[in-house]
């Protein structure tokens, strides 16, 4: 007979929830032969052949031609497709990665994300997406954490609306618009209006400082920003930066841009500020680091990841040297002017 296998977040009741609206009739199974692993990419359990061990999944049975469908697209997007035949097992999609627990809340925030597109993108492209999904959902997971409102508006339920959600573009960043109403301060709501934003996940940015010898490490790189806006100058000086990956905090995603970027192994990090670069249209949230590091003669070359067309050349300078290029202006770019006039105020204490 044919059945419908699903394991981690799908199996659970709020993952079925989520997806079907409810929770079909299902039973354990354990498949020899098989074992879950956690996907890098998007931090979900996918189901690969590994033998003398023994995967524990559940078997759905019930559903409607449509809820499978349904179904059936979010774990392709998800890429934990898999058909079977019980007592043949076939058709399994061995997807590599690493061994480890799946974190439900994300792989729920992943569906939900997905959900978001699904009358406007088919399940094959959203799959061709999944690591910037992944990246978009694990961003949303942490902005919904508790911020200080001492000062601003503390926003309650029905304080904003959104009327509708479109997207317009979606690769590796996408494009929402949205009509939203949000409450005035005279108290009344305001009508509802479209705005579009740039959605990105959240990144970091991190600055190597040698408090011995007094110098930082930058990096230079081609930018499209600059070059769109008719910039003849589109080669930028910043800070090493990155996505979060999804499954990743933001020092972990800092430690592992320096050895892409810079060839650096840091282990001494010092929080600057968290921050909206652009609240205004784009949902980018930036986590900045000075990283206290050995920066010897020499250890400044070119690097980059060449799948990702990175082609990223470093240089070594004084402190005193950085902040006459943000006084020249010919630093221009906002997380790196940021986080060098806090590398000022402090870089003596650090000393």
């Amino acid at each position: 007979m044919t059945a419908h296998i699903v394991w981690g977040v799908l199996a659970t009741d709020a993952g079925l929830r989520a997806v079907l609206g409810r929770v079909p009739d299902r039973r354990a199974l354990q498949l020899d032969g098989h074992a879950l692993r956690r996907d890098p990419a998007s931090a979900v359990l996918v189901l690969v052949a590994a033998a003398g061990q023994a995967a524990q999944v559940m078997v759905l049975s019930g559903l409607s031609p449509a809820e499978a469908t349904r179904l059936q697209g979010v774990e392709m997007a998800l890429g934990a497709s898999v058909s079977f035949e019980i007592g043949d097992i076939t058709g399994q999609r061995a997807v590599s990665g690493e061994a480890g627990e799946e974190a439900p809340g994300l792989a729920l925030a992943l569906i939900d994300e997905m959900l978001r597109w699904e009358d406007e993108a088919d399940w094959t492209a959203l799959s061709k997406r999944r690591r910037a999904l992944a990246v978009v959902a694990s961003s949303r997971l942490r902005a919904a954490a508790s911020a200080p409102t001492d000062l601003r508006r503390r926003a309650v339920p029905g304080d904003v609306t959104v009327a509708s959600l479109r997207h317009p573009y979606g690769q590796f960043f996408a494009l929402e618009e949205r009509d939203t109403g949000w409450r005035q301060f005279a108290g009344q709501m305001g009508k509802p209006m479209t705005r579009a934003v740039f959605v990105s996940g959240d990144a970091v940015t991190v600055l190597p400082y040698d408090p011995v010898r007094g110098r930082v490490l930058l990096i230079e790189q081609f930018r499209a920003g600059p070059q769109a806006r008719g910039d003849p100058q589109p080669w930028s000086l910043e800070a090493i930066a990155g996505r979060i990956d999804a499954g990743e905090t933001p020092d972990q995603a800092a430690r592992r841009e320096a050895v892409e970027e810079a060839g650096l192994t840091l282990h001494d990090l010092r929080f600057v500020a968290r921050y909206y670069p652009s609240p205004g249209a784009v949902s980018e949230y930036l986590y900045s680091y000075v990283a206290l590091t050995d920066l010897p003669d020499g250890s400044a070359g070119v690097f980059g990841l060449e799948h990702e067309a990175e082609d990223i050349r470093g240089h070594l300078i004084s402190v005193e040297r950085l902040m006459d290029l943000v006084r020249s202006g010919e630093i221009e770019n906002a997380p790196l002017i940021l986080t060098a006039l806090w590398l000022e105020r402090e870089h003596k204490r650090l000393r």
